[in-house]
């Protein structure tokens, strides 16, 4: 049986160590301030910007793979771009950010959820921030050219 949430508030955070080198994102998801889901997954070597979107779009294949019913997803990013980017403020230039921005956007219609992309500042994006970095310190015990994720 999926999941029915009336609102979940999502913090996602990417970061690449080089920019680009060693890339990770993660996501926090929430329900009353309760933690519904936590992951974190390496990238392998990309950019910042890259690893800032995808986190949104692990947090968006979380939302849909479990078939969830979410009324609304306030997604809290600490990336000013990113949000100018998805809220129409910022044209998108690149032609990677450019398939990511698009992969973004067709998950969010098929949420069929009230979507906001809020920014908030790195002192407020703690948990998500944290778990992108727990990535990238265990990158000793991992492949570098493996895409893994810990939850």
């Amino acid at each position: 049986m999926a999941n029915s949430y009336r609102k979940i508030t999502i913090n996602t955070d990417g970061g690449a160590r080089g920019n680009p080198g060693p890339a990770a994102c993660a996501f926090v998801a929430r329900e009353n301030g309760r933690v519904v889901c936590k992951k974190g997954f390496f990238l392998g070597e990309t950019t910042n910007n890259v690893a800032e979107y995808s986190g949104i779009i692990e947090a968006y294949r979380w939302v849909l793979e479990g078939g969830k019913n979410v009324e609304e997803i306030v997604f809290e990013i600490d990336s000013e771009l990113v949000v100018k980017q998805l809220n129409g403020f910022y044209r998108v230039k690149d032609k990677e950010l450019i398939v990511l921005w698009n992969r973004v956007k067709d998950m969010e219609k098929k949420t069929n959820a009230k979507v906001f992309y809020v920014h908030v500042p790195r002192s407020k994006n703690k948990d998500a921030d944290f778990l992108l970095n727990s990535v990238l310190d265990g990158l000793s015990i991992v492949s570098r050219h493996q895409k893994t994720s810990i939850t």
